[in-house]
Protein backbone atom coordinates (compact mmCIF):
# COMPACT_ATOMS: atom_id res chain seq x y z
CA UNK A 1 0.00 0.00 0.00
CA UNK A 2 1.47 3.31 -1.09
CA UNK A 3 0.94 6.21 1.29
CA UNK A 4 -0.14 9.58 -0.08
CA UNK A 5 2.79 11.98 -0.52
CA UNK A 6 1.09 14.63 1.62
CA UNK A 7 0.89 12.23 4.55
CA UNK A 8 4.53 11.16 4.18
CA UNK A 9 5.75 14.76 3.99
CA UNK A 10 3.62 15.82 6.98
CA UNK A 11 4.88 12.96 9.15
CA UNK A 12 8.50 13.68 8.20
CA UNK A 13 8.10 17.37 9.01
CA UNK A 14 6.50 16.58 12.36
CA UNK A 15 9.29 14.17 13.22
CA UNK A 16 11.89 16.75 12.17
CA UNK A 17 10.40 19.05 14.82
CA UNK A 18 9.41 16.62 17.57
CA UNK A 19 12.67 14.64 17.78
CA UNK A 20 14.93 17.68 18.36
CA UNK A 21 12.32 19.15 20.71
CA UNK A 22 12.24 15.94 22.74
CA UNK A 23 16.02 15.74 22.91
CA UNK A 24 16.29 19.36 24.02
CA UNK A 25 13.64 18.86 26.70
CA UNK A 26 15.98 16.30 28.30
CA UNK A 27 18.38 19.14 29.18
CA UNK A 28 17.58 20.96 32.44
CA UNK A 29 18.01 24.41 30.85
CA UNK A 30 15.22 23.83 28.35
CA UNK A 31 12.76 22.48 30.93
CA UNK A 32 12.23 25.99 32.24
CA UNK A 33 12.57 27.65 28.83
CA UNK A 34 10.40 25.28 26.80
CA UNK A 35 9.55 28.07 24.33
CA UNK A 36 13.26 28.42 23.50
CA UNK A 37 13.48 24.68 22.88
CA UNK A 38 10.46 24.99 20.56
CA UNK A 39 12.13 27.82 18.61
CA UNK A 40 15.37 25.87 18.24
CA UNK A 41 13.48 22.72 17.28
CA UNK A 42 11.54 24.67 14.63
CA UNK A 43 14.78 26.04 13.17
CA UNK A 44 16.38 22.59 13.18
CA UNK A 45 13.26 21.05 11.61
CA UNK A 46 13.17 23.71 8.91
CA UNK A 47 16.84 23.16 8.12
CA UNK A 48 16.42 19.39 7.94
CA UNK A 49 13.37 19.81 5.73
CA UNK A 50 15.15 22.07 3.25
CA UNK A 51 18.21 19.81 3.08
CA UNK A 52 16.76 16.30 3.17
CA UNK A 53 13.07 16.39 2.21
CA UNK A 54 13.28 17.56 -1.40
CA UNK A 55 11.91 14.34 -2.91
CA UNK A 56 8.80 14.18 -0.67
CA UNK A 57 8.17 17.88 -1.31
CA UNK A 58 8.47 17.33 -5.06
CA UNK A 59 5.98 14.45 -4.81
CA UNK A 60 3.51 16.65 -2.92
CA UNK A 61 3.94 19.42 -5.49
CA UNK A 62 3.31 16.99 -8.35
CA UNK A 63 0.18 15.71 -6.64
CA UNK A 64 -1.17 19.22 -6.12
CA UNK A 65 -0.39 20.16 -9.71
CA UNK A 66 -2.06 17.00 -11.03
CA UNK A 67 -5.16 17.67 -8.92
CA UNK A 68 -5.38 21.26 -10.13
CA UNK A 69 -5.06 20.20 -13.77
CA UNK A 70 -7.84 17.63 -13.50
CA UNK A 71 -10.24 19.85 -11.56
CA UNK A 72 -13.13 21.37 -13.44
CA UNK A 73 -12.66 25.01 -14.28
CA UNK A 74 -15.73 27.14 -13.68
CA UNK A 75 -15.64 30.42 -15.52
CA UNK A 76 -17.27 33.57 -14.18
CA UNK A 77 -19.26 33.99 -17.38
CA UNK A 78 -20.87 30.57 -16.97
CA UNK A 79 -21.89 31.30 -13.39
CA UNK A 80 -23.30 34.70 -14.34
CA UNK A 81 -25.26 33.23 -17.27
CA UNK A 82 -26.72 30.52 -15.04
CA UNK A 83 -27.72 33.09 -12.43
CA UNK A 84 -29.27 35.33 -15.07
CA UNK A 85 -31.26 32.39 -16.46
CA UNK A 86 -32.60 31.60 -13.00
CA UNK A 87 -33.67 35.20 -12.38
CA UNK A 88 -35.18 35.93 -15.79
CA UNK A 89 -38.96 35.50 -16.03
CA UNK A 90 -40.00 32.54 -18.08
CA UNK A 91 -42.58 32.58 -20.84
CA UNK A 92 -45.58 30.57 -19.82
Amino acid sequence: MKLPPVLVFTVLRLLAFLVPFGVMMLFPVFRDLYWLAAVFAALIGLSLSVIFFRKPLAAVSEQVERRRRTSTVVRDEDVEDAAADDIAPRDV
